[in-house]
């Protein structure tokens, strides 16, 4: 209904406004450390707490708060498969801003990344379910007690142990999958529990006794340990591999999981037509292949004498160039999406390897 259209529209927006915001964060808090920097104040990395008298760096904090404040607001009136895959589009902000105010070099691959982002967003938004399932707790708490989701979260819960105890510690530092796939698990059940305490202040603040409900309370306890958990080992995975590996692989997971969960929760894609789930699904592989370039190939030369190299003698000479070149570069742009303390780490690294 009109209504409905309503809502999605208002999610719709929160959701491009988050990504606007945080993607800008991510520049301000740089750009902060960066002028630090250069008046010679101690790293964050090594100590150093100098960067709360920057006042670009409030500038970052505040954006960051700002534009998550506006995703979880966006999860209130959109549907989960529709609001997730648009944080993608934080990357491609910081990624074009970079490129303008820090004079980060965009090449080729990171252009067309770019464009297939916005692309593969359009036409998701084109497609996406419509309907909103969920419009009150109650109707929250019926779903929650749905068999299909109870198996989905005892399942999630389950290869998350596992993967934290058995695997981690066997696997964790040599295969990246490891503690991303714990993240993206747990983070989807992170989405419901947003999308559950969205409608709970929704119902507040249209006057309804909210407060008095246990599952309102239950929901925000099990969201403060969802995300703990998921920064715990999100962040074990960046310090141990590098962010243009994590970013894109979290984020295909992570969406992968959020809209499995919400297919089997919400049945969001219960009266979409045949149609718009193929293209909800395209739209997704293309921003996919889009962060993909953005992210891996962003450093990789471009040069005019690639492409008939790449003809002529087959894979193995491009394979040899791509290698040289993202051991120079691999740590380039880590304190972009990193918290602050690895800026000093990947400049270290860069120092070693010059040396």
């Amino acid at each position: 209904g009109p209504a409905g259209r309503a809502g999605l529209l208002v999610g719709l927006g929160l959701a491009l406004a988050s990504s606007a915001f945080i993607g800008s964060s991510f520049i301000l808090k740089k750009k902060g450390l960066l002028r630090l920097c250069r008046r010679g104040c101690t790293r964050a990395g090594q100590g150093g707490h100098s960067y709360l008298q920057e006042w670009l760096w409030w500038a970052g904090l505040l954006c960051m708060g700002v534009g998550e404040a506006a995703n979880f607001a966006a999860y209130a009136f959109a549907p989960a498969t529709l609001v997730t895959p648009l944080g993608a589009l934080s990357v491609l902000v910081s990624t074009v801003l970079s490129s303008v105010f820090l004079n980060e070099q965009l090449n080729v691959h990171g252009k067309i990344g770019c464009i297939l982002s916005i692309l593969g967003t359009t036409v998701m938004v084109i497609h996406a379910p419509q309907e909103e399932e969920v419009s009150s707790l109650e109707s929250m708490a019926e779903k929650l007690k749905d068999p299909g989701f109870i198996v989905f979260a005892v399942c999630v819960l389950v290869s998350s142990l596992v993967l934290i105890f058995v695997a981690g510690p066997r696997y964790g530092q040599r295969n990246v999958l490891v503690y991303v796939l714990v993240c993206s698990a747990i983070g989807s059940l992170s989405v419901s529990c947003v999308k559950g305490l969205g409608i709970a202040l929704k119902e507040l603040f249209s006057g309804k006794p909210v407060l008095k409900q246990p599952l309102g309370w239950v929901l925000l306890v099990c969201l403060v340990i969802c995300i703990s958990i998921q920064i715990n080992y999100l962040n074990k995975a960046l310090d141990i591999f590098n962010t243009s590996v994590v970013t894109p692989i979290y984020y295909v997971l992570f969406t992968t999981a959020v809209m499995m969960c919400s297919a089997i929760l919400f049945k969001e894609w219960q009266h979409m037509v045949l149609d718009n789930i193929i293209g909800t699904i395209s739209g997704f592989l293309t921003i996919v292949s889009g962060i993909f370039l953005l992210h891996t190939l962003r450093d990789m030369p471009f040069t005019p004498d690639l492409l008939p190299l790449f003809l002529q003698q087959g894979r193995a000479d491009l394979h040899s160039s791509w290698r040289t070149a993202d051991r120079h570069t691999a740590c380039q742009h880590q304190p972009l999406l990193v918290s602050e303390d690895k800026g000093s780490q990947s400049t270290e690294e860069e120092e070693g390897e010059r040396v």
